[in-house]
């Protein structure tokens, strides 16, 4: 195993459990790693820090442990053991039977989600060093969930570093595709984790759709950015007198459209649209006195943060213009980059902008299968709030 040592003083963020090395803080390696490697990291005293996986870019190790370990099977299997003890916990219930199993750096596992759908464990690698464990994490999960478990598939394609050069497939690791909806508070989704975005289904809104639910009686609901229809299902169980959900996806809107009638038939009083979002907020003409803003990331790195809160401030004054006295609006960032002040500064120019009267009724994030390590609070990525528009 190769070894990294540290510049005089920059141990300190390690010390305090921050689970990245920079590459600015690295004085000399011992050996020559490659990216993936596992690595022990050194300060410059020689005293070991821990252990992680060697990654080419800013951030040079990601540490999985803050004390000498072996990253062996036995590993593996223990991080998956905390993690779903803590689920088990916290989210766990016969109304539910999908979450977040691995939430990257919260878990001790930076580069790693793992979402589970019934039966299915979805991976998703986002560094090298992940990736190339994928065949020992199945394994792992197999071991943690037993008879549990009939598939684990692997979507890393799109999400391991390009410049890494893997010639990475999504693929099933082990078992094959089982066909069955998954529950949510209750609620029957289909998901495509397959052809989806991300791994298929938005699973860090639960809360927050149902928080959205306890306010949907009787009110003509719009679910802006509404994906596979989450927020207007939950709307639909709610009492809502109608439901609109918008995306600009095809394939989005018609598994929307699936959702909802798996729940509440053909008839619900549902009905969906491909659209641009900001063009059909421009033209929605005041119909809709609860209206539910996921748009996707504006931002991906520090160098979109501008323009992406004047997106974020352009779609809710948008939202605010055409509400009706008393209307209810969710809104939300999931862009890691916005941090929750600049998000909140957003939306109060929006509000100035659009000239309404606006309270804010709750401050909104993700829910406990996405926790965020107190050492790493970059982890906190979803930020929003309800406001009441007077």
């Amino acid at each position: 195993m190769a070894s990294i040592f540290l510049k005089p003083g920059k141990e300190e963020a390690l010390l305090r459990y921050h689970p990245w090395v920079f590459s600015g803080a690295i004085q000399s390696a011992d050996g020559h790693p490659e990216e993936g490697d596992t690595v022990e990291v050194y300060s410059s005293a020689g005293q070991l820090l821990g252990v992680g996986h060697a990654q080419v870019g800013s951030i040079a190790v990601r540490m999985l442990s803050f004390e000498a370990a072996k990253i062996d099977a036995d590993f593996w299997k223990q991080k998956l053991q905390n993690a779903y003890d803590l689920r088990a916990k916290t989210v766990f219930s016969d109304a539910t039977t999908c979450y977040r199993l691995v939430h990257g750096e919260a878990d001790g596992l930076p580069g790693l989600v793992v979402d589970i759908y019934g039966s299915t464990a979805v991976l998703q690698a986002h560094s090298v060093g992940m990736y190339l464990a994928r065949r020992e994490l199945a394994q792992a999960l197999r071991s943690v969930y037993g008879g549990g478990l009939k598939a684990v598939y692997d979507k890393s394609a799109a999400t391991t570093p390009f410049k890494a050069d893997l010639s990475a497939t999504d693929e099933y690791l082990w078992g094959e595709r089982p066909v069955e909806p998954v529950l949510e508070n209750g609620l029957q989704f289909e998901v495509d984790w397959e052809g989806g975005q991300k791994t298929g289904f938005f699973l860090d809104q639960r809360d927050n759709r149902s928080l959205f639910e306890r306010y949907s009686r009787g009110r003509s609901v719009l679910n802006m950015f509404c994906y596979t229809g989450g927020f207007s299902a939950y709307a639909l169980r709610g009492g809502a007198a109608h439901v609109c959900s918008v995306d600009s996806s095809a394939r989005a809107v018609e598994q929307a459209n699936r959702n909802v009638a798996l729940n509440f038939g053909s008839q619900a009083a549902h009905e969906a649209h491909v659209a641009d979002g900001f063009d059909f907020l421009q033209s929605a003409g005041g119909k809709y006195d609860l209206i539910a803003l996921d748009p996707p990331a504006f931002a991906k790195h520090m160098g979109a943060v501008k323009n992406a809160l004047q997106a974020y401030r352009r779609l809710n004054a948008l939202a605010l213009r055409q509400a009706p006295k008393g209307s209810i609006i969710f809104t939300f960032s999931c862009s890691q980059v916005v941090s929750r002040e600049q998000f909140c500064s957003a939306v109060f120019s929006a509000a100035l902008d659009s000239k309404r009267s606006v309270r804010l009724l709750h401050r909104l994030a993700q829910p406990p299968d996405h926790p965020v390590n107190i050492y790493h609070p970059e982890g906190e990525y979803l930020k929003g709030l309800a406001l009441y528009v007077a």
